[in-house]
This record gives structure tokens, C-alpha cells and sequence, in this order.
């Protein structure tokens, strides 16, 4: 029977990462992302799991704050969709981290880089099939990276085309991200023999350990639960969103329609400017090659209505 436990879920995430006895998990994660010449041996986890956190059902706790032992800061969180400021929170968090290392009369060259890592299900950066951004300092005429200061990765799960089969000649980030997204769907035994790996098999125990104590298993539905429902609440206000800007937008169109309709279709008739001016909102709105004026105007009434009707079925559907 599958686990039936998402690492994507905060308390699942928190646990298997944050928590001291598991840290051979959380290196492995950070050694797959950094990859890195020289890589993580040890970790010092500065914000240990506490069951604590997630005592109010409300609050979301994602983050795993942690030194390594070459001396950097690295903050990791799990986010389950994309928010408003998200770039910048993690850029904020990789500088605080980096602030907070001074301490008074202290020198600078002690400092060690900051890095903020940031797993989202969801796609961030929508023009780009490019799952993994790594962000830091850079010159833009030279190309001269400021090495040792601030990083910021980005790991898109969705974009990542993973098999249960190909898992063993996956990279490590790859074997990572089908951890995180698929983990629940198999049993432990059958996740031990695709993960043989020791920092996988520390991730695998502390799920298992998850499904089989009870306090762990009401604490972890609970936080799928308000997940969900945030989830719901976030797509629930895009959605009115779209559809006022929608209907704003057709109702604008309208009129511009029919201005255009009363200057330009004197010869062609009201009704094709209002048809003409419509389809090319629609256009605009579903992010389509506008047609000129002009060629609309040519075309028959009937059709004119005919590729109206079919525009706006495109975008009661965009919005479904």
C-alpha cells in the first residue's frame, strides 16, 4: 500500500529536512541542487523541526535554515504555488542571512555566502522550459560574477519530465524533484530499491516514520488540509479576477467597436464595425495576431459573426 505522505506537504518537508537525525537527507538535497567541486559534508540545522510550529493548524512553516561546513547560510523552503513577491522574499532571506552573520566589530572578509533555495510546484517563469535558476551577482557588460555573497535557486517541479523507470539513470537533482513529487504514490520498499542512496534512504525513514505514528499522521492531514484550502482560496480569487478583467475588457470592447463601427463602417454597416471592433479585442485579450480593420470590414457579416462566436467560446474556455 503507497505511503500515502507528500514531501511537498510543510510538515513532511519540515521533517524529513529540519530534523537532526535526518541531516544526511537534507545534504544530499543540497549537494544535488549546488553540485558543487567541493561538496556539503556536514550541516548544522539552525531551526530543528518542532512540532511546536504547526500547532496552529493557520500557520505555514516551510523554511530549513542551516550552516554548512565550509560556513555558508542556506535557507530551503517548499512552495506549493506560485505568490506575489516570491523573488524577492527569497532574495531578502539570502541577504538577511547574509547580514546577520556580522557581528559587531567584525570584519567583512569573514563573511561567507548566502543562499536562499527555494522547491515550487508550480511555474514561476513562464516563458522558459528551464527548470532550475540560479541567481547571483553578475556584471552585466563583462560577465564577471561577485562570487561569495548572496544566491538564489529556483527549482519548478513541474517542469521536470521524470519516470519511475529512467529514475536510476536520473541525475541526483532528478531523482530529487521525483522524491518530492511522487514519493507518496509508492510503498517504502519499492521507493528503498529506486532510492538506494543513504541520503534517500534517511528521507525514506522519516516518512515512514510519519505513516506509522499517529500524532504525525493527524498533524501532517491537518497541514495538507489547510494547504488545500489555501490553494482553493488563491485560485478562487485568480479566477474572479479573470473574469472581471474579462468582462471589463468586452464591455470596453463594445464601445470601441462601436466607435469604430460609426466612423469606418458608414459603408459596411453598423453591425460589421461592432463585429469587426469586438474580434479584434478578443484578439488582444487571448494574446492572438490582430487583424486590420480593414480586413475584417471585407468579410461577410456572416462570417464576421461566425469568428466572434468562435472567440468568445476561446475565452469563456481560458477561463474555465
Amino acid at each position: 500500500m503507497a505511503l500515502g505522505i507528500s514531501p511537498l506537504v510543510d510538515f513532511a518537508f519540515k521533517k524529513i529536512f529540519g530534523s537532526p537525525e535526518n541531516v544526511r537527507a537534507l545534504i544530499g538535497l543540497l549537494n544535488a541542487v549546488l553540485d558543487r567541486a567541493s561538496p556539503i559534508i556536514a550541516v548544522e540545522i539552525l531551526n530543528p523541526f518542532n512540532y511546536q510550529e504547526f500547532a496552529d493548524a493557520k500557520q505555514i512553516v516551510l523554511d530549513v535554515r542551516a550552516r554548512d561546513d565550509q560556513g555558508r547560510s542556506l535557507n530551503v523552503e517548499m512552495q506549493v504555488s506560485r505568490v506575489g513577491g516570491l523573488l524577492q522574499r527569497l532574495n531578502y532571506y539570502a541577504c538577511s542571512l547574509y547580514v546577520d552573520q556580522m557581528q559587531r566589530g567584525g570584519n567583512y572578509w569573514t563573511l561567507r555566502p548566502a543562499i536562499s533555495i527555494c522547491f515550487l510546484n508550480d511555474q514561476l517563469f513562464r516563458d522558459t522550459q528551464q527548470p532550475h535558476h540560479w541567481f547571483e551577482q553578475v556584471d552585466m557588460t563583462s560577465g564577471r560574477r561577485l562570487t561569495g555573497g548572496i544566491e538564489v535557486h529556483t527549482i519548478e517541479l513541474p517542469k521536470y519530465n521524470l519516470l519511475a523507470t529512467k529514475i536510476s539513470q536520473a541525475s541526483r537533482i532528478e531523482q530529487w524533484v521525483y522524491f518530492l513529487l511522487k514519493a507518496d504514490q509508492h510503498e517504502t520498499a519499492e521507493l528503498r530499491q529506486m532510492f538506494p542512496a543513504l541520503e534517500f534512504q534517511a528521507a525514506i525513514d522519516a516518512i515512514d516514520r510519519i505513516a506509522a505514528k499517529t500524532e504525525d499522521r493527524v498533524m501532517y492531514d491537518e497541514r495538507e488540509k489547510a494547504i488545500r484550502d489555501q490553494q482553493w482560496l488563491m485560485e478562487g480569487t485568480r479566477m474572479e479576477a479573470r473574469q472581471e478583467g474579462l468582462q471589463q475588457g468586452m464591455q470596453q470592447g463594445l464601445q470601441e467597436g462601436m466607435q469604430q463601427g460609426l466612423q469606418e463602417g458608414l459603408q459596411k454597416g453598423r453591425q460589421a464595425g461592432v463585429l469587426a471592433g469586438q474580434i479584434q479585442l478578443l484578439q488582444r485579450l487571448l494574446q492572438q495576431p490582430e487583424q486590420p480593420l480593414e480586413e475584417l470590414l471585407q468579410l461577410p457579416t456572416e462570417k464576421l459573426t461566425a469568428q466572434h462566436a468562435d472567440l468568445q467560446s476561446q475565452a469563456r474556455l481560458r477561463n474555465t
